[in-house]
C-alpha cells in the first residue's frame, strides 16, 4: 500500500489523521441514533399499555 492511500499517514481537517477521524465519526454517529432511539417502556402506546404501567408503578412506589 502506497504511503498517499495509507489510513494512519494521511492527515483530514486539523491535521488529524483518517483513521482517527472515522473512529470519531463512528462514534458519534452511535451517540445520535442512542439519542434518537425510542424508549418503548417510557410511553407506552395503547390504553392497555398504559393501565399496565400505570399499576406496575403503583406497586413499586
Amino acid at each position: 500500500m502506497s504511503d498517499e492511500r495509507d489510513p494512519e499517514k494521511q492527515k483530514g481537517p486539523g491535521g488529524i489523521p483518517m483513521r482517527e477521524l472515522h473512529e470519531l465519526v463512528k462514534k458519534s454517529h452511535r451517540r445520535d441514533q442512542k439519542a434518537h432511539a425510542p424508549d418503548k417502556l417510557k410511553e407506552p402506546r395503547n390504553r392497555w399499555q398504559r393501565f399496565v404501567r400505570y399499576v406496575w408503578d403503583r406497586k413499586r412506589g
